[in-house]
């Protein structure tokens, strides 16, 4: 497998959460406080931690101190680099992975499909 659909994976992981993707979507607004963040959920401080500690890993949220308080904020480069990969990837191409596709061998190729499936036509 292709080492960038590892890669993008981490992000995609990371947003399959969907408080986790409700904190991108309002960090969309701009930087936020982890308290601000946190009024919104009905979860525990330490599980917010956990959700922001999953984004910032993956690099699409950057957070900062300042003094006992944490603000986070969308990682733009990021959000750009994950934007252009799913534009790429649902997108037709020339030199698409689908073109390493032997369609002539494939098991749904009608004839072939007889033969490895056991399907007797009477």
């Amino acid at each position: 497998m292709d080492k960038k659909y590892k890669e993008y994976a981490v992000f995609f992981k990371a947003l399959s959460d969907p408080n986790r993707l409700m904190i991108v979507d309002m960090l969309s607004c701009g930087e936020l406080c982890a308290c601000v963040i946190l009024e919104k959920f009905q979860i525990t401080q330490p599980t917010l931690s956990h959700h922001m500690k999953i984004l910032c890993e993956c690099n699409l949220v950057n957070g900062r101190k300042e003094g006992k308080w944490t603000y986070y904020s969308l990682n733009d480069e990021a959000i750009k680099i994950i934007k252009a990969f799913l534009d790429e990837a649902t997108t037709a191409k020339e030199n698409c992975v689908c073109n390493e596709i032997n369609f002539e061998e494939a098991c749904c190729n009608q004839e072939k499909k007889l033969k490895c499936c056991n399907f007797n036509e009477k």
